[in-house]
C-alpha cells in the first residue's frame, strides 16, 4: 500500500533558504540527459546541494571543477541484464570492475554501482550463490582501495523483466552472504515500491545495508509530489532517523515544462 502524499508545503529548496544538512542529496545524470553535465553541475550548485549520481571517468573532470561529488560511479557494468547472477559473464566482469575500482579509488570517489542481471531460467539461490561467488573474486581489491560496490534493487514487474535483484529480502541476503562493509544495496524506493511497498518499515528493518538512495514518483517515475502516491517527506524522515550518511539522488523523469523547477521542489520535499 502507497503512502498517502500531503498538499506540497514551501521549503527550504523552494524558497531559496539555505538546505538543513541533515541528508546529502544527488541527482541521476541520466534523468537530465538533454542538459551538458556542467549545466547541470551549476545548477545542482544553485539549488544547494553538491553530487551527481551514475556518472563515469569522462566527466569526473567536469564534477570537480565544480565542487561536484560523484556519488554513484558507474561504467564498468556491462548493462543491467547482464549482471553478477550469472557465472557467463564473471570473467569480464572481474576485469572490468577490477580497473574500474581503481579508477574510483584514484578519483578520490567511493560508490561503484552493480547489477545482479537477469534471472534466466535460475533458480534465485543459485543466482544468489552465482552472485556472491563472483562478488568475493573483487571485494578484496575493493576493500584494499576503499571502494564500495552497491547492487541496485529493481523492480521486475514494470521496467526491468526478469532482473533477479528485484527484492529487498534477496538482496539482503546477499550481502549477509559476503559479510562486507565494501558491499552494500542501493534501495530504489520507486521500484521496491512496485515490488513489495512497505517502505518505510523495510527501512527501518534493513537500514544497515541501505548504503544510497534513488527517489522517483509511483506510478510513472515522474515528479515526487502530491501527484503520487509515496510520501516522500515520510520517508527522509525515516531514512534521518536511521542516523544514514549517504545519499539519496533524486532519479525521477521530469514531465513538468520546468524540469529545474521539479528537481528543486524535490529536494525541497526530501530536505527533512
Amino acid at each position: 500500500m502507497g503512502l498517502a502524499t500531503p498538499a506540497l508545503a514551501a521549503s527550504p529548496a523552494t524558497a531559496g533558504q539555505p538546505l538543513k544538512g541533515n541528508l546529502r542529496h544527488s541527482v541521476a545524470r541520466w534523468t537530465f540527459a538533454r542538459m551538458p553535465i556542467d549545466a547541470l553541475c551549476r545548477t545542482v550548485r544553485q539549488i544547494g546541494f553538491a553530487a551527481i549520481d551514475l556518472v563515469g571517468p569522462d566527466d569526473w573532470p567536469v564534477l570537480k571543477a565544480h565542487g561536484v561529488d560523484s556519488s554513484m560511479c558507474n561504467g564498468a557494468e556491462l548493462g543491467l541484464e547482464k549482471g553478477f547472477a550469472d557465472t557467463r559473464f564473471h570473467d569480464e566482469l572481474v576485469a572490468r570492475y577490477t580497473r574500474h575500482i581503481d579508477l574510483v579509488a584514484d578519483a578520490g570517489y567511493r560508490n561503484l554501482i552493480c547489477f545482479s542481471g537477469n534471472r534466466a531460467g535460475m533458480d534465485p539461490d543459485e543466482g544468489m550463490a552465482n552472485a556472491a561467488a563472483g562478488l568475493k573474486r573483487i571485494l578484496g581489491h575493493a576493500e584494499k582501495r576503499g571502494v564500495r560496490l552497491v547492487m541496485e534493487l529493481l523492480n521486475s514487474r514494470v521496467d526491468h523483466p526478469d532482473y533477479l535483484c528485484d527484492r529487498s529480502a534477496w538482496g539482503v541476503a546477499l550481502c549477509e552472504m559476503l559479510g562486507s562493509d565494501h558491499f552494500g544495496l542501493l534501495y530504489d524506493i520507486y521500484h521496491m515500491q512496485i515490488m513489495e511497498g512497505d517502505i518505510i518499515a523495510t527501512i527501518r528493518r534493513h537500514h544497515r545495508w541501505f548504503v544510497h538512495y534513488h527517489t522517483a514518483g509511483v506510478p510513472g517515475r515522474h515528479e515526487i509530489g502530491p501527484d503520487q502516491e509515496l510520501n516522500y517527506p515520510a520517508i527522509c524522515r525515516a531514512i534521518r532517523d536511521t542516523g544514514f550518511d549517504g545519499y539519496i539522488a533524486q532519479e525521477f523523469m521530469p514531465s513538468a515544462p520546468d524540469p529545474v523547477a521539479s528537481l528543486r521542489e524535490a529536494i525541497g520535499l526530501c530536505d527533512v
